[in-house]
C-alpha cells in the first residue's frame, strides 16, 4: 500500500478548492482518503488563509512511507515558514503576575 500526500479538487467550476489528503496512489483523484490534512483555497489572496495544514500529521505520515506530490510538497514548505511566526505572535504576550 503505496500513500501519497495529494490535492483533492472540491468547488464549482472556476471556483476551486483543494483538501490536503493522504490517499492511496491507487485511489481515483477525488476518491477515498485516508486522512485529512488540511485545505488551500488557491482564490483566497489573504496568506493566513490561502491554506491550512496539520503539519504534525503531515510529519507523521511522511514519517510512515507517504510521498507528497510536487504542489503539496511547495505548500508545507510554505506552510512551514509561516508557523514560526504564527508561534512566535503569542510568544510576546506577557503572562499575568499572580498575586500571594
Amino acid at each position: 500500500m503505496a500513500l501519497k500526500i495529494r490535492l483533492q479538487r472540491h468547488g464549482n467550476r472556476h471556483n476551486p478548492f483543494y483538501r490536503v489528503v493522504v490517499a492511496e496512489n491507487t485511489a481515483r483523484r477525488d476518491g477515498r482518503y485516508v486522512e485529512l490534512l488540511g485545505t488551500y483555497d488557491p482564490q483566497n489572496k489573504t496568506e493566513e488563509k490561502q491554506w491550512k495544514l496539520d503539519l504534525d500529521r503531515v510529519d507523521y505520515w511522511q514519517e510512515h512511507g507517504a510521498k507528497p506530490t510536487d504542489t503539496v510538497r511547495s505548500l508545507i514548505r510554505r506552510a512551514r515558514k509561516a508557523a514560526p511566526e504564527a508561534a512566535a505572535a503569542p510568544a510576546g504576550e506577557e503572562a499575568p503576575a499572580q498575586e500571594s
